[in-house]
């Protein structure tokens, strides 16, 4: 019953930090369902792309704000505020990854993890 529990979670945080990413217009949306990867960090990675430093701010801060009011979580770790070329927001079974328009194909994460099941958001 737990796992069932936290694989809900894992799921609805998932779709809230979709949500997020919509609210500010990201776009190439993926989820990628790791739960059945070997060695798996995490249960999904979301991944988006936004055009510019500013988009990536507010698309970051979109993913905070939805995953907040629906669960009540904040990021248990994040990277590249500074930089503004990868943003990370780590929710530990979902970590979102937010990246510059440019970066995103040079850093392919979907093939790194190939074996993930990858559904592409409209």
């Amino acid at each position: 019953m737990a796992k069932r529990r936290k694989a809900d979670q894992s799921e609805r945080l998932s779709q809230l930090v979709v949500k997020g990413m919509q609210e500010k217009k990201a776009t190439q949306i993926v989820v990628m369902d790791l739960r059945q990867v070997k060695n798996a960090v995490a249960d999904f990675f979301v991944i988006g792309t936004g055009n510019s430093d500013k988009q990536l701010d507010a698309i970051a801060g979109s993913i905070g704000d939805e995953v907040f009011k629906g669960l009540k979580e904040t990021p248990w770790h994040t990277e590249g505020k500074k930089n503004k070329e990868w943003m990370l927001l780590d929710y530990s079974t979902v970590v979102a990854h937010v990246f510059r328009k440019d970066l995103r194909s040079f850093y392919a994460l979907e093939k790194l993890w190939g074996d993930a099941e990858i559904t592409e958001i409209e």
